[in-house]
């Protein structure tokens, strides 16, 4: 490759983010492409190399650094984490009485995407077929929800009243009113756990007097390659760790200029001398806009990267699981998959052998 010793690790290590374009963007310290770097595979160097840093933690969302490892790998965990961890979800309804406005399949499929709290690690997966089709689900495998509702008017409502709210009782059905229905010895397993929908708060269709809901739902254990409800995650995401470098001193009012072309936090000015002088802060922070590139004067003072092998990665969950079990449920994912992997290269030595 024609590149001179200096710009070597900077092609290996480094996105250039350029006015015009993005260089670097492929991988390429591999085995034998650069002369005098050793780019074999070796598990003790990896090991060193490799951490992860979490960031921010909560109930919902989780931020964590992966460092020292290639794209290919960080974007395999973002895809098991978006596609492959179970959970539970709405897979049957059965519609015994809908007078409301709306259809019966689009009422399941609201039903559908509606995010059920439980624990997938404590049920089995269906088994798919046309007989167990036709069978009754288990407590093992299916967690039953019922949902029976009917509008009837307020008589305590002013006759002058026009407000739906004062009108009506039980007009707006909402995900709390779906209840729990335990089915075998469920209620003494899941005596300590809370089984229904995530959020309380989310409508399902709004009803007139007379107008009804009667219908019992089935849920199942699925995964997100099958149908996005199964999803766990609202977003699941991943960044390059932004790499900002001044390339010389930026003082007075180019300095300012110079901290508004950035996010909020990444540059700041400090007194030297009694001039304001720009300095980067924290260049986690910058969305990467390339704002600076727009000012001539600016352009050429700033040198904006990105490290290759540290990966942000942002996890929202949809409320089912915490964020951190399921990192952990897709490393699990992610490890199967290499064992089964290591299993079938074994099966097919074996019968080269024979």
């Amino acid at each position: 490759m024609a590149a001179t010793m200096k710009n070597v690790d900077e092609i290996r290590n480094r996105v250039i983010l350029g006015e015009f374009g993005v260089k670097n963007v492929h991988t390429s310290d591999f085995p034998g492409n650069y002369p005098g770097y050793d780019d074999a595979w070796d598990m003790h160097k990896f090991q060193k190399n490799f951490k992860i840093d979490v960031v921010h933690l909560d109930e919902s969302s989780m931020e964590f650094d992966m460092v020292g490892i290639d794209a290919a790998i960080a974007n395999a965990f973002r895809r098991i984490l978006l596609a492959e961890v179970p959970t539970m979800a709405i897979e049957k309804v059965f519609i015994y009485n809908n007078t409301s406005i709306v259809q019966d399949e689009v009422l399941a499929h609201r039903l559908g995407l509606i995010p059920i709290k439980a624990d997938p690690r404590l049920f089995e997966y269906r088994n798919t077929g046309e007989e167990a089709a036709e069978e009754e689900g288990s407590e093992i495998d299916t967690i039953q929800l019922q949902l029976k509702i009917k509008c009837s008017r307020n008589p305590r409502a002013s006759k002058d009243s026009s407000d739906p709210r004062e009108l009506y009782l039980n007009h707006m059905v909402y995900s709390k009113d779906i209840k729990w229905v335990p089915i075998g010895n469920q209620a003494d397993v899941f005596a300590d756990s809370i089984i229904g929908p995530v959020h309380d708060d989310i409508l399902i269709a709004q009803l007139r007097p007379g107008q009804e809901l009667d219908i019992i739902m089935h849920c199942v254990k699925g995964i997100g390659k099958d149908h996005a409800k199964f999803s766990p995650v609202a977003t699941a995401s991943y960044r390059l760790l932004p790499e900002i470098t001044l390339m010389e001193t930026v003082e007075g009012e180019k300095a300012e200029r110079l901290k508004r072309c950035f996010s909020r936090g990444v540059i700041e000015l400090e007194d030297v001398n009694g001039k304001k002088v720009a300095k980067v802060v924290n260049s986690r922070l910058d969305t990467c806009s390339r704002e600076v590139l727009r000012h001539d004067d600016l352009k050429n003072v700033v040198k904006l990267g990105r490290l290759r092998d540290h990966f942000i990665f942002t996890v929202e969950s949809t409320g089912i699981l915490p964020p951190d079990v399921l990192v952990t449920e897709a490393i699990k994912v992610l490890m199967a998959k290499c064992q089964r992997f290591l299993n079938e290269l074994d099966s097919n030595d074996m019968n080269e052998e024979k």
